[in-house]
């Protein structure tokens, strides 16, 4: 008998001191305040990346050079509570078109000031054998759980 196992998804949660709105705007449109200049994708260096504000928006990265990087899409857009976006590069952080793996952020209110942000990436399976380093990549410090730091504190700075 044969078993696979499947990678678990990558979960993260972070506490935002922020109203769920701005919790929301800062990881959407704001998300070139936060997110690192050295986790790009393209040749040059990153100008900024950009999700597109709606259901069926582009995911993707400007460099310095004007060269836009497909990342993946918005697959849900649901402000300010919910955010669904399609992850399309492989283990190699290359862009694949037929490939989805799924980064769902929900946005919680908990306080009148602070906003339960959890993110959870998942269908790492699809990435077939490179699913496990994959995996490891999103799931440490530089990852995933470091990435809403970076978030939290630009959020939380007003």
């Amino acid at each position: 008998m044969n078993r696979v196992i499947t990678p678990a998804p990558v979960r993260k949660s972070v506490l935002v001191r922020a109203p769920v709105e701005r919790a929301f705007e800062v990881f959407t449109s704001g998300i070139g305040r936060w997110w690192p200049k050295t986790h790009h994708i393209g040749a040059s260096e990153m100008q900024a990346p950009v999700i597109e504000p709606r259901a069926g928006g582009r995911w993707f990265e400007r460099g310095v050079d004007g060269v836009e990087c497909e990342i993946g899409r918005v697959l849900v857009w649901e402000p300010p509570s919910r955010l669904v976006l399609a992850w399309q590069l492989n283990a190699d952080w290359k862009y694949d078109p037929q490939l989805i793996t799924e980064v769902e952020v929900q946005f919680t209110p908990t306080e009148p000031r602070a906003t339960r942000v959890e993110l959870t990436h998942r269908h790492i399976e699809r990435l077939g054998e490179s699913a496990v380093r994959f995996r490891e990549a999103i799931d440490s410090p530089g990852g995933w759980g470091g990435l809403l730091d970076l978030y939290a504190k630009t959020a939380a700075a007003g």
